[in-house]
């Protein structure tokens, strides 16, 4: 791609991307992430009514009587995005654009939404390692910086690992964050536990976005397939029922283990195929979140 034409392609979708938030996204958004942190304020001593859980039992001890932490409302958050950029992102059969894409389009309305209640933005690009870490920071340039990156960045590696990438997440950043972490998931290591920790310091939601060509082999008799993680490939014959049927309860088996985890680590998550609008599930989603608050 060239430099013109990366230029082209970053004014596109901040044109498309910034209206959606604008419009659309900006009141779902706020309502669902807004007020969601608490961060210390101060000490004060305990008044009838305190919720027990909030003493602070090294300051009562020092002056002999209960004191209490106070905390407010964040009233500007952290947004971290995870990027999956690995070589399964680079397939896109069905829609007139690859999931790597559709995955860029998606971070790039978030940034958009983040921004416009003044919250920080940041992301972390990741294969089977981390690739690349934007701190978080605000403003337009920000987010330019970040939709540039995911058009244009050239990973070293072409393999998945979404637990390298929590891990990372865990680490970088000691205050809590709302992260997304945006993937098509296709992952054969175990990310159980570094979901979980990560989980337990930020507030995480999942976004799975996947290629219909992905969910089931089509009856076209020979074909030549290839994994586009590690480059290895095998003729399969499409015309075997059999052999659909297996792909078909591959693909059900990986959905309900993905599913599974994301529910027992408490992610709120959306699957969105690459030639769907994903305003509706992202609305959806943000939806959900606020209803239940």
């Amino acid at each position: 791609m060239t430099p013109k034409e990366l230029l082209q392609k970053v004014r596109k979708i901040e044109i498309k991307t910034r209206g959606l938030s604008q419009n659309i996204f900006a009141g779902e958004y706020h309502s669902a992430f807004k007020g969601r942190g608490m961060m210390f304020s101060e000490v004060r001593e305990y008044q009838y009514g305190d919720d027990i859980r909030d003493i602070d039992w090294n300051v009562t001890a020092r002056q002999g009587h209960p004191y209490v932490k106070v905390y407010e409302e964040e009233r500007e958050l952290t947004v971290m995005l995870l990027v999956d950029m690995s070589g399964s992102g680079l397939f896109g059969a069905v829609a007139d654009e690859t999931k790597r894409e559709m995955m860029a389009e998606i971070a790039a309305t978030l940034a958009f939404s983040a921004s416009t209640n003044n919250d920080k933005i940041g992301a972390i690009f990741f294969t089977g390692t981390v690739e690349k870490f934007i701190p978080p920071k605000k403003g337009k340039k920000q987010i330019l910086l970040i939709i540039r990156e995911l058009l244009d960045f050239k990973p070293a590696d072409r393999s998945t690992d979404i637990g390298e990438a929590l891990k990372y997440l865990t680490n970088a950043l000691k205050r809590r964050c709302t992260a997304f972490l945006i993937s098509d998931f296709i992952d054969r290591g175990d990310w159980q536990q570094p979901l979980q920790i990560a989980r337990n310091r930020h507030d995480i939601m999942a976004l799975q976005v996947y290629d219909k060509r992905d969910t089931q082999l089509p009856d076209i008799g020979l074909m030549r397939v290839a994994d586009l993680e590690t480059g290895d490939e095998r003729w399969i014959d499409t015309s075997s029922k059999s052999v659909r049927r297996t792909y078909d309860r591959w693909w059900y088996q990986r959905q309900q283990e993905m599913a599974e985890r994301l529910r027992a680590a408490n992610v709120d998550f959306a699957s969105i195929a690459s030639d769907e609008n994903y305003v509706k599930s992202l609305m959806g989603l943000f939806k959900n979140r606020t209803a239940r608050r």
